[in-house]
């Protein structure tokens, strides 16, 4: 056999192993995430997590969010829309999951409005000006404040609450409930206690159609 081919082979056979090294650790990524899921479903949803949509619905989806993340600000209107074509049959439940430099004081800033019933509208204007305030590499997550001045925030005690205790103690546990599940990227999602497996707008609704049926059978 000549070196070319022998080349040739062995360099195949790197590729092959390295895709095959790939899946299974993809598969076993998975496999963690669901028996985590499974072990701490108590983490999955708290008291203080904001919820859009019928409280009552069958279909949960708990979506772990950095606001700082340019795929979360870009789900965002997509899951939004699968919870408001749901009929009441599906509702979204927001975690914490501050992976981005400066997105911890951006959540104690959601939050912050949370408490006072404005979580949806900060998030939104939050998310609509990622661009100017979350930079990776400088974020500004104070700007925030500016954003959300007008939508109705008794702004002084705004402030006082994201740097209170309170919403502090919430953070952390946020986080510890992240690490639990394993979630180590955002957006991560569950749906009735399921794990994404693979991510993707259509992997998401799948999953989302399949907990319904199952919702639905007698």
């Amino acid at each position: 056999m000549s070196r070319k081919w022998i080349v040739l082979g062995t360099a195949l056979a790197v590729v092959l192993a390295f895709v095959a090294g790939v899946a299974v650790f993809t598969n076993r990524s998975n496999q963690e995430v669901k028996q985590a899921a499974q072990i701490n479903s108590e983490a999955l949803v708290r008291p203080h997590s904001p919820v859009f949509g019928n409280p009552a619905a069958k279909v949960t989806i708990v979506e772990f969010f950095d606001p700082s993340c340019e795929t979360c600000r870009a789900f965002y209107p997509i899951v939004k829309g699968m919870v408001n074509a749901s009929f009441g049959q599906v509702r979204l439940v927001m975690r914490n999951a501050p992976l981005h430099h400066g997105s911890d004081t951006a959540v104690k800033i959601l939050e912050a409005a949370r408490v006072q019933g404005k979580y949806w509208e900060a998030l939104e204007r939050a998310l609509a000006a990622q661009p100017q305030w979350a930079s990776h590499d400088r974020p500004q997550p104070e700007m925030i404040w500016a954003l959300i001045g007008d939508i109705g925030l008794d702004m002084t005690k705004a402030r006082a609450d994201a740097d209170g205790p309170a919403i502090d103690q919430l953070l952390r546990q946020d986080i510890a409930d992240m690490q639990a599940l394993k979630v180590d990227r955002t957006p991560g999602f569950f749906v009735n206690g399921t794990p994404l497996r693979e991510f993707g707008e259509a992997q998401l609704k799948a999953l989302v159609q399949q907990e319904l049926k199952k919702s639905a059978t007698p």
